[in-house]
C-alpha cells in the first residue's frame, strides 16, 4: 500500500506539470489571436476575421505613417477658383522714380503718339506718394489671389531703380498671355473732387496700336471692379467723371493701347482730397482695396 500511494502522489504530479507546460504553449497563440496584438493582422490595417461588423473600431496605422484623413477643401480645389488662371498686377509707378527723372522723361511710343516713359505720380498733402500706395496695395493683391489659386505676377516689385515704362508694362502682360491686367493708381485730381473710377481702353486701331479685341472684355472686367470695390471698400465711384458710373474711357494710356490681353486701370481715390486720402493712408483700407480687387476679378474669371 505505501507503494500504491507514492505512485498516485507521482502521477498527480506529472498531470499537474503537463497541464502548466500546456498553458504555457497556448497562451500566446490565444493572446495573437485577439485584437489590437502589435505586430497583427488589425495592426497593419486588415481586416479582422470574419470580417468587420458594427462596433468594431477602426485599425491602429503601422508604425511610422501617418493616418490618412479626408482631403482639405484646399487641396481638392473648391476654394481656390482661380486654378490655372494668370493675372498681372501693374503698380503705378515706382518709388525711385523721383531719382531718375532724365530716364522716365525719355519718350516712348505708345500707339497712337509718343509721351514720357514713366511719372513720379502723386501723392497725398501729408507726403504719402502714389508710388508707395500703389506697390503696397499690389502686394496684398497678389496674396489675395494666389490664395484662390492665380498665377500672379507683379510689373515690379520694388526691385528695380525706376520703371518699368509704360511700353514695357503692356509687353508685361501681353507676354505673360494674362487673363487680366490691373494696373493700381490713385489719382491727382483737384482737392474738391472724391471716389474712385476704373479707367478702360477705347477702340483704338492704326499706328502699331489695337485694342478692338479688348474693348469689350475689358468693360466686363472694369463693370465688375466698380461694383466689387465700392461694396469692400464702402466708398463711392468717382464724382467729377463718368457720370458717377466710376468707368472712364480714355485712348490716351499706353499701357491700355498697347495691350493685346483684357486691362483695366484702378484709380482708388484722389490723393488730393482730404478725405479719401485719410482712407489711401490706412493700411486697413488699403487692405479692403485690394479685397475688392480680388472680388472683382473672380467675378471677372468666373463670368
Amino acid at each position: 500500500m505505501p507503494y500504491d500511494q507514492n505512485q498516485r502522489t507521482r502521477d498527480r504530479s506529472r498531470r499537474a506539470r503537463r497541464g502548466v507546460l500546456a498553458a504555457a504553449f497556448l497562451l500566446p497563440a490565444l493572446l495573437a489571436a485577439g485584437c489590437g496584438a502589435p505586430g497583427g493582422a488589425d495592426a497593419s490595417g486588415g481586416t479582422p476575421p470574419g470580417g468587420g461588423k458594427p462596433g468594431d473600431t477602426a485599425p491602429a496605422s503601422p508604425p511610422g505613417s501617418a493616418p490618412k484623413s479626408p482631403p482639405s477643401p484646399s487641396a481638392s480645389g473648391e476654394d481656390r477658383p482661380l486654378t490655372g488662371r494668370t493675372v498681372v498686377v501693374d503698380p503705378g509707378h515706382n518709388p525711385g522714380n523721383f531719382r531718375h527723372t532724365s530716364e522716365i522723361g525719355r519718350q516712348v511710343d505708345v500707339g497712337t503718339h509718343r509721351k514720357e516713359c514713366d511719372t513720379t505720380g502723386t501723392a497725398t498733402q501729408a507726403g504719402y506718394r502714389e508710388a508707395d500706395f500703389t506697390l503696397d496695395v499690389a502686394r496684398r493683391l497678389r496674396s489675395l489671389l494666389e490664395s484662390r489659386g492665380a498665377r500672379v505676377l507683379l510689373t515690379h516689385d520694388g526691385d528695380r531703380p525706376f520703371g518699368p515704362c509704360i511700353d514695357e508694362r503692356a509687353r508685361f502682360g501681353n507676354e505673360a498671355r494674362a487673363d487680366a491686367v490691373v494696373s493700381v493708381h490713385a489719382d491727382g485730381s483737384a482737392a474738391g473732387n472724391r471716389g474712385f473710377h476704373v479707367i478702360l481702353p477705347a477702340r483704338v486701331e492704326g499706328g502699331g496700336a489695337d485694342t478692338s479685341a479688348i474693348v469689350g472684355p475689358s468693360r466686363e472686367l472694369g463693370e465688375h471692379l466698380v461694383e466689387a470695390f465700392a461694396r469692400a471698400t464702402a466708398t463711392e465711384p468717382a464724382d467729377y467723371l463718368g457720370g458717377g458710373t466710376g468707368i472712364d474711357v480714355r485712348s490716351d494710356l499706353g499701357g491700355l493701347n498697347l495691350s493685346t490681353v483684357p486691362k483695366v486701370f484702378v484709380e482708388c481715390g484722389n490723393m488730393r482730397n482730404g478725405e479719401d486720402a485719410a482712407l489711401l493712408s490706412e493700411g486697413s483700407w488699403r487692405q479692403r482695396a485690394a479685397e475688392g480687387m480680388a472680388d472683382g476679378i473672380g467675378a471677372y474669371l468666373a463670368r
